[in-house]
């Protein structure tokens, strides 16, 4: 064990890391290596106090989601070179885990993940029972229907694992100072930081939050709610079991999934954790309204066997010899949960040069690769891959305590439930964030949560299976979303939009600001554009639309989920380039329908006295007027690609503009869509979305987007350079659209792409095309395989479907449609 140094060594730093756990100390060791001058941690009492050293320390490859796997990948390589590295050993044991399933639900779900993990380069295999049981001979079989196998799985000892980070930070030049506490922080206007301890101030470029349970306070003192809970979460060792002793090789770790527990061989015995319900778990409720207790460091609360008594039960009858087995210890200390579980990483908007990486359910697994991924970003002001699911910015002001622990609540309960496609969780809902539609609409569709947003995904008729029913397949929405794409496509359909991200822009550098943050040209007064802001290595940052509403005055609309992420970048820029502009966040004020269709411009004719013609008011258009008296902003434009218009106004006239439009098309059988109608319009059109087709792993080249990139625009904007050197090189990959011959299966993205038995790419969205009565799909596949006419299969739960990349869209546009007629062809639908 290593002496402390409770001395702040110097008064300047270009990063100061607050907290020592092994997601702090893993960061400075990745920084410091990078070789970055001037790391300092700062930790309150001693390394690996807090959740760190009383952590169960697995490590696995496997996450469900995608970007996630990169940072288990990495964190798992780092760990196995950590000991030659550094000269400390860190007890690593690899031997392998196995998810069980036990329904045929579960076997599903193992072949959807299965699909994901192709196009990954970690190793995952579905397993038979018999292997099942070669791997893990304890296990009463009669309960296994099949096992997710990953052999570089394991589990390494927390407390060595971050003492090597340690002397791997202090190798590079790193300080690490304990016991140090922070009491203040305080913000310069050049936008460094006064860190201050009891033995005086750092001077800091950056500070970076990792500070695990006491991040909330951290946060406080800046003026910031970070939404984090503490959980209780216990674990049990037993004593020497004859049957594990007796055994050659190192038992696999198994996550039995029915019984909600993971268990593990720890010497001769076993260890195992379970994750309660969320009526049975318990929170540390006083932890978030009174503070941490001033001196809890390595400190353990009551355990309380009771509470996980059924878990203990499963246990035994999916491995027996536990039954024989003496509890010899006790673990029940506290992990620190954010409403999803997932962690909050990355710069925070609002605050400058303020960094967290809070909020680590799973911090053993994710210190590593989230070292390394911030390390990266803070170095090259970029992130190195899409890691948006954990961007601390997903909350906002509607996160409220009372959600925060409705949600860990139900996370942590849900640790070990089935994740379906489209997966809605419904604890905390709805929040303050709802649109002024929905008390009008709740009983009439199946909601879907959006940022906070509560948003139409489906709509009810008499008839109907209503209510969520998830499924790896086609379920109770099928055939309600085809007859709103019909609705769309034949009549006319409403949309409630309020969840977009909505920011006002103007001042006398507004021009001149959005002509160097996006890669298109700014659009004149009263127009509109799709416009991408790249990072700088060419890869999209965010799509939003623009319009220039007065001169110098700007509308700028993203998606739901990327409001404040979008926001935070275009701060940043405006910081950077010193711009006289004065930014407005709108978007909780303001409401938006859409409404597209064949009779969308005769319904919305009937409610002002605008020429509403297509002469006189064109296709991406803007222009303020009045329907039926009520002030909105018009934007001739909708991502279902038919004729209409979005309608931005007071979220207080929401119900009065929907009701007078429901009114005005009675005649033309005018009724509500949703969310999942959208998409399937969206796809046929062809139109891209961010987080699927395109994001930070991808450039608008190679993803379809260059009539939206102006490389000869006099502005040289963010990521233009980058972007010149990627068209000379030429693209190694293309985003393709491609037909599926499926049965009662649809892709929805993220699905690996084969050809000629073998992975070639991954999908990235997909649905049911309504007009072709087949599946389409969105996927990235090598240049050489990109030709229309080629080729391919598409895995969806364990099956390979054939696939044909085609011309597209799948159906015109409206405009387009329009443009052939005037030139007497026949356009196709």
């Amino acid at each position: 064990k290593e002496a402390p140094s409770p001395s702040l060594g110097k008064d300047r730093a270009d990063t100061v890391i607050i907290g020592g756990g092994c997601v702090g100390v893993s960061l400075a060791y990745h920084l410091a290596k990078a070789g970055l001058k001037d790391v300092v941690l700062l930790e309150k009492s001693e390394l690996t106090a807090g959740s760190t050293w009383h952590a169960a320390g697995l490590t696995t490859y496997f996450h469900p989601g995608i970007n996630l796997k990169k940072i288990h990948s990495y964190s798992i390589k780092c760990y196995e070179k950590l000991e030659e590295e550094t000269g400390q050993a860190v007890g690593f044991h690899q031997p392998g885990s196995i998810r069980i399933a036990s329904t045929p639900t579960r076997v599903d779900e193992f072949k959807y993940q299965m699909t994901r993990a192709g196009w990954h380069p970690t190793e995952q295999y579905l397993i038979m029972p018999e292997k099942v049981q070669e791997l893990f001979p304890l296990l009463n079989m009669d309960m296994v229907l099949a096992g997710l196998y990953n052999p570089g799985d394991g589990h390494i000892d927390p407390y060595s694992l971050t003492m090597a980070l340690a002397a791997g930070a202090r190798k590079y030049g790193a300080q690490l100072n304990y016991p140090i506490q922070v009491t203040n922080l305080n913000s310069r206007s050049d936008g460094t930081w006064e860190v201050e301890t009891p033995l005086g101030i750092i001077r800091a470029k950056r500070i970076v939050n990792t500070a695990g349970f006491w991040a909330r306070e951290i946060g406080k003192m800046i003026g910031l709610q970070h939404p984090l809970i503490p959980v209780h979460h216990q674990y049990v060792v037993t004593s020497t079991i004859p049957e594990v002793k007796a055994l050659k090789t190192e038992l696999p770790v198994i996550r039995d999934l029915e019984g909600s527990y993971y268990l593990r061989q720890e010497r001769d015995g076993l260890l195992f954790g379970p994750y309660e319900s969320e009526e049975k778990m318990k929170l540390q409720d006083s932890w978030v309204t009174n503070g941490v207790p001033p001196g809890f460091g390595k400190e353990l609360f009551e355990s309380d066997l009771d509470r996980i008594m059924e878990h203990i039960e499963a246990a035994m009858e999916m491995v027996p010899v536990l039954k024989n087995a003496d509890i010899v210890n006790t673990i029940a200390g506290p992990i620190t949960y954010s409403p999803d579980i997932l962690p909050m990483v990355g710069p925070h908007q609002g605050v400058r040069n303020y960094w967290v990486a809070i909020g680590f359910g799973y911090g053993i697994i994710h210190a590593g690769g989230i070292g390394k991924y911030l390390s990266d970003w803070i170095l090259e002001g970029e992130p190195p891959f899409d890691l948006i699911e954990l961007d601390p910015n997903r909350y906002g002001k509607w996160t409220t305590t009372e959600y925060t622990a409705a949600k860990a609540r139900e996370s942590y309960g849900f640790n070990n439930i089935v994740g379906y496609p489209k997966e809605e969780r419904f604890a905390g809902r709805p929040t303050e964030r709802t649109s002024g539609l929905y008390d009008l609409l709740k009983s009439k569709c199946s909601m879907g949560f959006h940022a906070g947003w509560e948003q139409p995904h489906w709509f009810y008729k008499p008839g109907d299976e209503t209510g969520y029913r998830p499924s790896f397949r086609r379920t109770n929405w099928f055939d309600p979303v085809g007859r709103e794409y019909k609705q769309v496509m034949e009549k006319v359909g409403v949309i409630d939009l309020s969840p977009f991200g909505k920011f006002k822009v103007k001042g006398t550098d507004s021009v001149k600001l959005l002509d160097h943050l996006f890669a298109n040209v700014v659009p004149k007064v009263g127009s509109t554009n799709i416009s991408h802001m790249l990072t700088p290595r060419g890869k999209v940052y965010a799509e939003l639309t623009v319009s220039q509403l007065y001169p110098g005055e700007f509308m700028l609309v993203t998606g739901s989920g990327s409001e404040l992420h979008d926001l935070r970048w275009i701060e940043e820029e405006v910081t950077r380039g010193g711009y006289k502009v004065e930014i407005e966040n709108m978007t909780d004020e303001m409401g938006v329908l859409g409404v597209a269709g064949p009779y969308a411009r005769q319904i919305l004719q009937k409610l002002t006295s605008e020429d509403l013609s297509d002469g006189s008011f064109k296709f991406l258009q803007s222009r303020h007027l009045k329907l039926s008296d009520i002030a909105v902003t018009a934007i001739r434009i909708s991502y279902t690609g038919e004729l209409g218009w979005e309608l931005y106004h007071g979220k207080e006239d929401s119900v009065a503009l929907y009701s007078a439009i429901m009114e005005a098309g009675q005649k033309e059988g005018i009724d509500n869509f949703g969310t999942y109608a959208l998409n399937a319009l969206r796809l046929e059109k062809g139109f891209r979305a961010w987080g699927a087709e395109m994001n930070c792993d991808t450039n608008p080249l190679e993803a379809g987007l260059e009539y939206f990139v102006k490389l000869n625009k006099p502005a040289d904007f963010t990521g233009k350079q980058a972007l010149k050197q990627i068209k000379e090189k030429g693209l190694k990959r293309r985003l393709v659209y491609l037909t599926l011959e499926t049965d009662n299966v649809d892709p929805e993205g993220n699905e690996s792409v084969w050809h000629n038995g073998k992975v070639i790419g991954n999908t990235t969205s997909g649905s049911f095309s309504y007009s072709a009565q087949q599946s389409l799909a969105f996927a990235y596949v090598p240049t050489e395989l990109s030709k229309v006419g080629q080729k391919l299969e598409v895995e969806l739960l364990g099956k390979n479907y054939p696939a044909t990349i085609i011309q597209e869209p799948l159906v015109l546009t409206e405009p387009m449609r329009m443009r052939l007629q005037r030139k007497g062809e026949s356009p196709k639908i």
